[in-house]
């Protein structure tokens, strides 16, 4: 099934202390933003990608797009103030799709199976996510002591991509905006009109990176997945 994607790449990252946008961090030599593109140019049901980024950083992104032969990006989308209004204005700018996956160019590492099970999953169902089960236990805090023990067995932890039938965001988007509703995330926005969502299980290596320590996970990840597919390739030859 064939989908568009939007990348959002124009936050600042301003808890990972870089100073400069963490997109541009280098992760194996290669800017962490590429390496979430490559996500989507390597898979052959993405035909387009819109690049969300900041106003001030726009010819940059261009050149480093250019630099590293990414040709799915179709369209450079400037962003708005909160994610919600990133991703509406990528909406607007897109040509109309049956399907759009929507994923934070700060999670280089979700795999091309669970890309494919959250396209699958949103044409049937309308909406899906990928997530993960909490594991571990959840407090609830209130006035600084604890409140309660949250029973984690259905808790889930959301990730992207999120993909979703076009109509049905694009719908939920114009819906918040008018009643000045901001969510958490773009499933968020189908669920306030009581559509449901699908869960694609994720694993726990699809993470986001904010922090100075994600950096180090991140460094430790890559390493592992390039020793794997050096000896995959030693094998079959």
């Amino acid at each position: 099934m064939e989908y568009k994607a939007i990348v959002l790449a124009a936050g600042q990252g301003k808890r990972m202390k870089a100073g400069f946008n963490k997109q541009l961090i280098k992760l194996g030599d290669i800017p962490l933003i590429i390496h979430s593109l490559r996500l989507f140019e390597q898979d052959s049901q993405c035909k387009e990608i819109m690049l969300v980024v900041s106003r001030e950083e726009k010819e940059d992104m261009q050149h480093l797009v250019q630099s590293y032969a990414v040709e799915k990006v179709g369209q450079f989308v400037v962003g708005g103030k909160e994610r919600q209004d990133s991703v509406y204005a990528a909406l607007q700018a897109m040509t109309e799709s049956d399907l759009v996956l929507i994923h934070d160019g700060a999670r280089p590492f979700v795999t091309q199976d669970v890309i494919g099970k959250v396209v699958a999953q949103a044409n049937v169902q309308g909406g899906a996510i990928a997530a993960v089960p909490v594991k571990d236990t959840i407090k609830k805090v209130t006035s600084g002591a604890i409140s309660e023990t949250v029973q984690r067995d259905d808790l889930w932890s959301a990730q992207t991509p999120q993909g979703f039938q076009y109509h049905l965001i694009m719908t939920a988007h114009e819906e918040a905006r008018q009643a000045a509703y901001l969510g958490t995330d773009d499933a968020s926005l189908l669920e306030r009109q009581g559509n449901q969502v699908a869960i694609v299980e994720s694993d726990y290596l699809n993470i986001k990176l904010t922090t100075a320590e994600d950096l180090l996970f991140a460094e430790t990840i890559l390493k592992t997945k390039e020793k794997t597919e050096h000896d995959s390739n030693r094998t079959r030859v």
